[in-house]
């Protein structure tokens, strides 16, 4: 069954050679009690071990069962300790952090066999070695003869065809020596029990053959046993495992032996987990923060394309480089002479180039199909269409005055509306507002599920008065923050007078203030408006042409009787913390009046007549392209044949004038002291006789040339569907809008170049350099987060270097056990999950806490009272993830350590 065949075994410490056998041959029966003795140093101990599988040979063979050991590897080691040694030691050598079942059973663990299984098997032996009562005690609760006996049990419970046991009545008194004896001498019976001891009394007394050993050579041996016996058929090695569950428990109920030190071992691992956690619980807060002003923010100021717009980014880009051209010529420049300066012409120059023209009516097409990229990238809002619907709009004041609301009241500034315009400019490159809108007035924004206002507006205004417009012929007051309106657009609103106005400038002038003005809401909303669309500024005449009618008085009743009267339905005010009250208007109209427009217009006669003949000017029944001078020259004499009286006569006096100034100054002055009929039928009797065609191509020229049918239909008020004039795009994060930023930019590579749009990102303007203060701020806190980690990580791997120094000893008893060295590596790699485990967690429940007083103070001195530090969820899974991927990192280079003990010397370890 076992032989030894010339086994040598020496050590060597420095220059020492130290040999422990000498060539030692030996077989032994399948079932013997059998003493080993001799004088210390003689190499019963080296014998036992190489026997066991603890120690290897250097030269000879162990043969087990026929089959050499000379190829055997670590793995079939093991297996053979497992399954076919039994270990009893002087020391006992029991784990002390384990129970004594616990200790009983750690055979079977690692054999693989059962839960369930094990613990019978551990609570028989244990019943037979006379310990069925003292399952749940603690080594260190036990006498010497009670732990030994345990030890026996553990070496039993695996049935293993030998039992090896070193000096095991060493540490006990006479009589319990002998009952440990008893013990051995019955389980000889169906077991080889090999023993190694300095009691020759016992040794004669209990076993069946004595080994003598002297120098590391056999002396005696009082029955030698022949190669021919013994022998059986070889088993078939299996791969020893131990669970992980396993692992944990060894780990777990170590550390929990040591409980001050683990939880100051955890807190110290948690420090960085903690940085971390509350980072995280201050950027996610943040970033909530953040991402609610973004909505907002996105919802001010979305991807605006309008049908002609400004490229800004070319325009300031030119205009960076001519400051730059300046700063560096300025050291450059002569100084004895005066040089002109041509910057300001040419920076108005590139200006002027840089307004382009979109074709909106292809990109309308591609954001209308629902297969396109850009659709998954649209906010709430999604793409807005704004039309220029034309109109003009009427109030009366309580001197039941007709007012405009686009008539101006400074009269002392002419540049008043040209600034005026400029801004409105300004407005619809950025907001894509209808600049073709009466003054006061724009549309609010529709809701997603068809509702007529969104909700962003009613969130963002208090309502004082009525409901909001649902029809399109209803309108919303819209107040300042103060809930007030400026002077001059109460009356350009008819809301006051315009005496009242003029009063109020002279008091401020003379008095440095005016007596103060109020209405309640009632009589605000009571107040109706009418609006002319730009269309019913033409009326037809008898001919079938079209005159257009000027604003005032003497046309206001013509103007009015096609009219559309509009009511306020509601009075509101922007809230106190609103974001996104972007309503830059006193009145606010609903998309049904837009829709209510363009199809009033399509319907006009105007845009009838003109869409029936495209090729003649309703205006002057003229054709748009006349072929030669003779036709110009006759379409001239129609135009001015086709004027009424009073612009006769005024063409007629200009015609004098220059008469006049060319030598016939008699005949121009009697000519003008005509009536304006007079000089009505003295241009038509010009006309009929042969007029100078120089002149009538003058006035060809002047005014009749230069209008189109597109030109006509613009200013009849004419929109297509088709053809917005700008389109607003709505995204919910700066992710989403830089997402539909890149499909534009696909859109346009599948363009012509005359197709492809052209817009600012106003957001981008606005947001970039905040996105590079954020990252440089976010490298510093990676930076600060990757020190503490590193930190963390080297202190796990100290702590759990001093633990394998600890556990030296359990080391060895694991190998003597079977224990693989991967097992070894599992149990310290488990003591660092625990340890990561519980740092995670600690680190998690004390930035939970510590979030609260920190999100106060923050709320405090930032004034922000929605910015709310907290860690969500999966942010803590993850940082409990990494904690735990730390430690385990740190105690890598330990357990690999403990792994290589040689169990030899770890069992020497106390």
């Amino acid at each position: 069954m076992l032989r030894l065949e010339n086994i040598v075994k020496t050590y060597v410490t420095g220059e020492l050679r130290q040999t422990a056998l000498k060539g030692v041959s030996i077989a032994f029966r399948e079932h013997e009690f059998v003493s080993i003795l001799g004088q210390s140093g003689s190499g019963k101990t080296t014998l036992l071990n190489i026997i066991g599988g603890l120690d290897r040979y250097d030269s000879g063979d162990l043969i087990i069962d026929g089959v050499s050991t000379k190829a055997y590897k670590d793995a079939d080691w093991d297996y053979y300790r497992n399954h076919s040694i039994g270990f009893v030691f002087q020391s006992y050598n029991l784990i002390p952090h384990q129970t004594v079942l616990a200790n009983v059973e750690m055979s079977l663990t690692l054999s693989g066999v059962s839960k369930k299984e094990r613990r019978q098997r551990a609570i028989e032996v244990l019943e037979q070695v006379g310990l069925g009562d003292q399952l749940h005690k603690k080594p260190n609760q036990m006498s010497g003869g009670q732990m030994q006996r345990v030890a026996i049990a553990r070496a039993l419970i695996n049935h293993p065809t030998i039992l090896l046991a070193d000096e095991p009545t060493g540490a006990l008194d006479s009589e319990t020596s002998l009952q440990i004896m008893d013990l051995l001498q019955e389980i000889a019976k169906d077991t080889l029990v090999v023993m190694v001891t300095h009691n020759q009394e016992l040794a004669e007394r209990y076993s069946t053959r004595i080994v003598r050993l002297r120098d590391g050579e056999i002396i005696g041996d009082t029955n030698p046993c022949t190669q021919a016996e013994g022998e059986r058929p070889p088993e078939k090695h299996q791969k020893i495992s131990m669970s992980f569950a396993t692992a944990l428990s060894l780990s777990f109920n170590n550390l929990a032996t040591k409980k001050g030190r683990t939880l100051l071992t955890a807190f110290a691992g948690s420090i960085g987990i903690i940085g971390i956690a509350l980072i995280l619980g201050l950027s996610t807060g943040m970033n909530d923060y953040i991402d609610d002003i973004q909505r907002e923010t996105l919802t001010s100021y979305p991807i605006t394309i309008s049908s002609e717009t400004l490229d800004l980014s070319s325009a300031m880009g030119g205009q960076g480089e001519m400051m730059g051209q300046s700063q560096g010529e300025e050291d450059t420049a002569p100084a004895e002479d005066i040089s002109a300066d041509f910057r300001e012409l040419e920076m108005e120059e590139r200006f002027q180039s840089s307004v382009v023209e979109n074709d909106l009516t292809g990109f309308k097409a591609y954001l209308d199909d629902a297969s396109s990229d850009i659709q998954q990238y649209l906010g709430e809002n999604g793409a807005v269409y704004n039309y220029n619907v034309a109109f003009s709009a009427y109030s009366y004041d309580a001197d039941d005055r007709l007012v405009a609301t686009d008539h101006s009241l400074d009269e002392d500034n002419p540049m008043a509306a040209g600034q005026s315009e400029m801004t409105a400019a300004m407005e619809s490159a950025v907001t894509g507002s209808n600049t073709a809108a009466a003054e006061h007035f724009s549309q609010l924004m529709a809701g997603p599920d068809g509702t007529s206002v969104s909700h962003v507006i009613t969130d963002s205004y208090d309502l004082l008065y009525g409901q909001w417009p649902e029809d399109y012929d209803e309108v919303v007051l819209v107040l300042g923050r103060d809930g007030t309106l400026p002077a001059e657009t109460l009356c350009q609103l008819g809301l006051i007078t315009e005496d009242q106005y003029r009063t109020a400038q002279e008091e401020i002038q003379d008095d440095g203030a005016a007596q103060a003005i109020h209405m309640d809401y009632a009589a605000a909303a009571d107040h109706p408006y009418y609006l002319v669309a730009a269309c019913d500024h033409y009326l037809e005449n008898d001919d079938g042409t079209f005159t257009y009618l000027e604003d005032g008085a003497i046309n206001q009743d013509q103007l009015l009787e096609n009219a559309l009267e509009v009511t306020v339905t509601a009075v509101v005010r922007p809230k106190a913390d609103a974001d996104n009250a972007n309503l830059t208007t006193a009145l606010a109209y609903t998309p049904a009046l837009t829709d209510y427009l363009i199809q009033h217009t399509d319907q006009s006669p105007v845009v009838q007549a003109q869409a029936a003949d495209p090729d003649t000017n309703v205006l002057t029944g003229i054709a748009f392209t006349v072929p030669d001078d003779q036709a110009k020259a006759q379409a001239a004499a129609d135009y001015l044949s086709g004027l009424g009286i009073s612009e006769k006569a005024s063409f007629y006096q200009m015609l004098m004038y220059y008469a006049g100034s060319e030598g016939g100054s008699s005949a121009s002055v009697a000519a003008l002291a005509l009536d304006e009929s007079a000089q009505a039928a003295a241009l038509d009797q010009y006309l009929a006789g042969r007029p100078d065609q120089d002149l009538l191509l003058q006035v060809y020229d002047q005014y009749v040339a230069g209008s189109s049918y597109e030109d006509n239909m613009a200013a009849f008020g004419k929109v297509s569907y088709d053809a917005p004039s700008s389109i607003s795009l709505y995204a919910d994060s700066f992710e989403d809008k830089d997402a539909i930023a890149a499909c534009i930019e696909t859109f346009n590579a599948g363009q012509p170049e005359e197709e492809q749009i052209t817009y600012t990102d106003y957001v981008a303007m606005l947001t970039s350099s905040i996105t590079t203060i954020i990252d440089g701020i976010s490298y510093v806190l990676i930076a600060f987060v990757s020190i503490s980690l590193v930190v963390s990580c080297i202190m796990i791997g100290i702590i759990t270097h001093i633990s394998v120094l600890e556990r030296t000893k359990e080391i060895g008893i694991l190998r003597a056990l079977g224990a693989s060295k991967r097992n070894i590596s599992q149990v310290f790699n488990a003591e660092t999950f625990i340890i990561g485990c519980c740092a995670g967690l600690l680190g998690i429940a004390v930035s939970l806490v510590a979030l609260v007083p920190i999100t106060s103070l923050i709320q405090s001195l930032s004034g922000i009272a929605d910015l709310t530090a907290k860690l969500p969820l999966a942010g803590a899974l993850i940082l409990i993830a990494i904690s735990i991927a730390i430690t385990i990192l740190g105690g890598l280079i330990p357990a690999r350590k403990a792994a290589k003990q040689d169990p030899v010397i770890a069992l020497r370890t106390e």
